[in-house]
């Protein structure tokens, strides 16, 4: 066997070897790689950054010159076995044997190990020849990309490493599998793509659950009403719940009582602020932005009827992405808490049923609602806040009464009640605010 020829045939795997490292190399160091490289000071990272602003034609070129190398090795190796052995068959399987081992390990697996685990210094590496490179060759690999793409069905080649999300997810996984990230950034990654196929109506507050005042209110009622409820933005109605005319700020309210002790008596519209409106069906992404331009943190939401559907917060939409947002004064709380007495402390949550067992009734039951919170909303005849109180009837004509406690998080729920028996003999006295309107 001819020596120049095995020595010619090494010298091309070596280059393909090397091309094989600058494609793996390249391929793992983005253009911000390459500027904290340059800013760091770092020897030939301006060469890599300037690879790194166009990866794709270096890359290509990276690209054919591997397949050359590999493909002139072959030849050489086939040409080399012809002539040592006799029978052409023979040649040839000695021939590909070589070459598939030969392309297997040394051009396949080895360089790309290698440029994966180096990435930045492969890349920083490869950048000294590949543009100098890239300028002989001219218009070459980019003149093949669009032979490659015409016979190619489809969009053809692609200048980005991700064809579609699922990829870009999946890298994302193995990221945090491989401890690149931690598990919260994972999952907050996978929830700005889930935010794009978001609806408003998913993340709103529903309109059962407001706290609102009509525009007849005055800004004093206004005030208590924002001080009990923890909310800072109430929104305002009109001729029925469905109508809402603005959205009223606790800091104007602040400063028209702070100019003018007189202005607590006026009524609470001439202190409210227009309200933008959205519909439910308007993706979460799309909001967020345009709140974010418009610098307004709260909007009205309208179902298809025209109907108020509820509102929504920019609060809620970043819960979506960063998961839900609690203050210092959020705590675990058991379902029920004995006070002693026939007296308990129970989430709003409790089940009705549940409540039922604690006075012997176990099948205490309602039509219209199923948690504790909702039995005290229904009682009331609107959203409860703190302080709130009714009475309920149990099925053997004893009472209760519900009084909600201090409200919790950034929605400002109402998470327990106070539940006690009324005393027979006792008045029974419905904490309900009974406002009438001004004369």
């Amino acid at each position: 066997m001819s020596p120049q020829l095995v020595l010619g045939a090494i010298a091309l795997v070596v280059v393909a070897w090397l091309a094989a490292c600058a494609e793996a190399g390249l391929a793992r160091v983005s253009s911000f790689r390459a500027e904290e490289a340059v800013r760091s000071g770092r020897r030939g990272s301006a060469k890599l950054a300037q690879v790194a602003a166009d990866p794709t034609r270096y890359l290509n070129v990276a690209l054919l010159v591997r397949v050359a190398c590999e493909m002139a090795a072959a030849a050489l190796v086939t040409y080399a076995c012809l002539n040592e052995f006799d029978e052409t068959w023979e040649a040839l399987a000695v021939a590909i044997g070589v070459m598939v081992l030969v392309s297997y390990v040394a051009v396949g697996v080895s360089p790309r190990t290698i440029g994966r685990q180096h990435p930045l210094n492969t890349a920083t590496a490869a950048a000294y020849v590949l543009l100098p490179l890239a300028r002989v060759m001219g218009p070459i690999p980019p003149l093949l990309i669009l032979i490659g793409n015409a016979l190619t069905p489809g969009k053809g080649f692609r200048r980005g490493p991700f064809a579609s999300e699922a990829e870009l997810r999946a890298m994302v996984d193995l990221a945090e599998k491989e401890s690149l990230i931690e598990d919260e950034e994972r999952r907050m990654v996978h929830s700005v793509f889930e935010l794009g196929d978001t609806l408003v109506r998913e993340v709103m507050v529903p309109r059962t659950d407001l706290v609102a005042i009509e525009r007849y209110k005055t800004i004093r009622q206004a005030l208590t009403l924002a001080l009990r409820s923890g909310f800072s933005r109430i929104p305002v109605t009109g001729d029925s719940e469905d109508d809402i005319v603005g959205i009223v700020y606790l800091k104007d309210l602040a400063r028209k009582t702070h100019i003018s002790r007189d202005a607590e008596s006026e009524l609470v519209s001439t202190a409210m602020r227009p309200a933008a409106f959205v519909p439910d069906t308007k993706n979460a992404g799309d909001l967020l932005r345009e709140m974010q331009q418009d610098r307004n943190h709260v909007a009205v939401v309208i179902d298809e009827y025209g109907g108020t559907a509820g509102i929504v917060t920019i609060e809620d939409i970043l819960e979506e992405i960063v998961g839900e947002i609690t203050d210092e004064y959020d705590r675990e709380l058991p379902p029920i808490e004995d006070l002693g007495d026939d007296r308990y402390r129970v989430t709003a949550r409790l089940d009705i049923g549940d409540l039922g067992e604690l006075y012997g009734f176990e099948a205490y039951d309602d039509e219209d609602v199923e948690t504790v919170g909702g039995l005290l909303a229904k009682a009331l005849g609107r959203v409860p806040i703190a302080g709130a109180s009714s009475a309920v009837s149990l099925p053997d004509e004893r009472e209760l009464r519900l009084t909600a406690e201090a409200a919790a998080g950034r929605r400002n729920k109402i998470v327990t009640v106070l539940v006690e028996p009324v005393e027979p003999d006792g008045p029974v006295e419905l904490q309900k605010e009974e406002e009438k309107k001004p004369e």
